[in-house]
């Protein structure tokens, strides 16, 4: 049996040229497997540790204040997209709004607002051991950034008051 036989047949199974082609198919789709996957596969090896932040959201009107006095939102995962997170609101507190206003006579001073009123959530979840861009679904975790509070029936926009990773236990 010859390798190539008269019709350009390797063994006589497949042309050669057809071969060349499936396997360049298949390089390319590996490659893209590779890209898309490979970070996913190495955050579910990497050790988990936890993190905890906190988000305020800052002057919620009042009917946001009632629905959440209403659908407490304790004990809820984090949506992100159409899929739920690791992450979990575990504490939610309604803390007054204060906030700086000009007087008649140009001073500035801090005042509380009758009707609005700040909410406070404490989210848990863990993350990769070490990781430089903390996250929870889509979502870059750092102090000072704005981060959607997004449950499967509640949505509203904060901001992050401080985030906390815990230290390795070793």
């Amino acid at each position: 049996m010859k390798l190539i036989n008269e019709k350009g047949k390797l063994f006589g199974v497949i042309n050669v040229v057809d071969l060349l082609v499936l396997l360049a198919v298949i390089a390319v789709a590996a490659g893209v497997g590779y890209k898309l996957f490979a970070p996913q596969i190495a955050e579910a090896a990497a050790k988990q540790v936890d993190m905890t932040m906190i988000v305020r959201v800052r002057g919620a009107t009042p009917f946001l204040v009632e629905e959440v006095e209403r659908n407490s939102q304790v004990g809820k995962q984090i949506v992100s997209g159409n899929s739920y997170t690791s992450a979990v609101i575990t504490d939610m507190q309604i803390e007054p709004y204060d906030q700086q206003v000009t007087t008649a006579d140009g001073r500035i001073v801090t005042t509380r607002d009758p009707d609005k009123r700040d909410l406070v959530f404490t989210i848990e979840t863990t993350v990769p051991e070490g990781t430089a861009s903390p996250s929870i679904g889509t979502q870059e975790v750092r102090a000072g950034r704005t981060f959607i509070v997004k449950t499967n029936d509640f949505e509203t926009t904060g901001n992050i008051d401080s985030v906390d990773i815990a230290a390795d236990a070793e």
